[in-house]
């Protein structure tokens, strides 16, 4: 077993509660850590034999762009894709962080943070 990291992708998207949130936008921050099985990627050196990390920061960035109002939804589509198109994925521990958001004080940000784990057959 070991663990790949996709960290600190930078996107700018639309999600939020509050109707100009959709319009103005924001900027996020999302992290991305996984689990999954490197043995046979460590004896063939073949990228088809892992779980590719652009595959990871392409799924994220193609979910950060479709609107939600609440970043539960936007981490649990992330969760979801990742264990569905990688199988050899154990484990995902997706932060979605949203820069300075709207709520009427000076916060750097608001972040959430979920796990998602295939059960054992």
């Amino acid at each position: 077993m070991g663990t790949i990291r996709v960290k600190d992708i930078k996107l700018y998207a639309y999600h939020g509660c509050m109707e100009e949130e959709g319009k103005i936008g924001s900027d996020y921050v999302v992290n991305v850590k996984l689990k999954t099985n490197l043995d046979k990627s460590v004896q063939t050196d073949r990228l088809e034999d892992t779980v590719d990390y652009v595959a990871i920061f392409n799924i994220v960035k193609e979910e950060m762009g479709v609107r939600a109002k609440l970043l539960e939804v936007v981490v649990r589509r992330i969760i979801d894709r990742v264990m569905k198109e990688h199988q050899t994925v154990m484990m995902v521990r997706v932060n979605v962080a949203k820069k300075n958001p709207p709520i009427g004080g000076e916060v750097e940000e608001v972040s959430l943070e979920r796990k998602g784990k295939r059960k054992k057959a």
